[in-house]
């Protein structure tokens, strides 16, 4: 068990801390992937040898310090590889982690539902339920020639892999950073698209200014849309272009919320995160002789400037575009 699977339970507008309590993790292992928005996976290989101390005992060393410095607790699986850590998390409570031994990895997989495994889909569990596989224990013990058969030949292998235990992934360092995050949440349930779409603008254009402060693009946005029964719902899209322009990040967010066609659903709060950052100087940017957009552009320059001078309030949210 030398993989953890971190979840701090982070109040959705307190992101933020994320990057402080990865570093937490990071003065254990240098190999810490973060799962934002409240999540990260770590390699503890090194560090059991280095301070002499098996996974779960550093679990609890981890726990510890994230409440004692940051008043923050966290739900922790452990196993021998991401994939077995990432499922173990589910059956994780506060205060306990869950570990899977390389022995008991069968065993623990083999009475869940196919659809528990990660990347299955809807459209796979299905096909898969139709023909009684409806277990992992199941699929494990099916021909891999009829999984094939079934499922397509690459996805056929990788699933009888899955299911059988054998866990192939890896964790890769990276940096939160890779994404920048923000959320509006309402003062009580709300059901009103109009307010819906403002707290969108209102977001999109927060993000679109953080963007061009640290000189950076995205690759592609995520709206995540929480109800009232705390279900949510989240949806990705890889844009036209990098960019950092808000009328683009605001057009994209609307786009992403027509689509789940909500009918009178009681929203929560509204999310948006933009992922995939890079420097604005290696990004390429599409001509364009439209003048409204070019004014667009002009006026978010002097709004831009006007934050840097006199703080984030200087321009509110939403009043550059409609």
């Amino acid at each position: 068990m030398t993989i953890l699977c971190v979840r701090f339970q982070l109040p959705p507008m307190y992101e933020t801390a994320l990057p402080g309590l990865l570093g937490l993790l990071e003065e254990f292992t240098p190999v810490v992937q973060a799962l934002p928005p409240d999540g990260a996976l770590a390699d503890l290989r090194g560090a059991e040898r280095y301070f002499g101390r098996t996974a779960l005992e550093l679990a609890s060393v981890i726990r510890v310090r994230a409440l004692a410095l940051h008043g923050v607790d966290c739900v922790i699986g452990a196993g021998p590889g991401p994939m077995l850590a990432r499922m173990a998390l589910r059956d994780a409570r506060p205060g306990l982690t869950r570990a899977v031994a390389g022995d008991e990895v069968r065993e623990f997989l083999a009475g869940k539902p196919v659809g528990a495994l990660p990347g299955v889909g809807a459209r796979t569990a299905r096909t898969l339920c139709e023909y009684g596989l409806d277990t992992l224990g199941r699929v494990a013990a099916a021909p891999l020639s009829t999984l094939q058969r079934l499922v397509g030949a690459r996805t056929g292998r990788e699933l009888h892999e899955k299911a059988g235990g054998v866990d192939r992934g890896r964790v890769v360092p990276d940096a939160v950073s890779r994404s920048l995050a923000t959320e509006r949440p309402f003062t009580r349930d709300e059901l009103d698209p109009g307010r819906h779409r403002r707290a969108l603008l209102s977001a999109a254009e927060e993000l679109g200014g953080r963007l061009r402060a640290l000189d950076k693009v995205c690759r592609s946005l995520t709206l995540t849309v929480r109800y009232a029964d705390r279900s949510a719902t989240t949806r990705t899209r890889t844009l036209p272009e990098p960019t950092a322009h808000s009328a683009a990040l605001t057009k994209a967010a609307y786009g992403l919320y027509e689509a789940l066609g909500l009918q009178r659903a009681r929203v929560r709060a509204v999310a948006l995160r933009a992922e995939g950052l890079d420097p604005a100087e290696h990004a390429s940017h599409q001509l364009t002789f439209d003048p409204v957009d070019e004014k667009v552009r002009r006026i978010e320059e002097v709004a831009d400037r006007a934050r840097a001078k006199f703080g984030p309030r200087a321009v509110m949210p939403g009043t550059l575009a409609a």
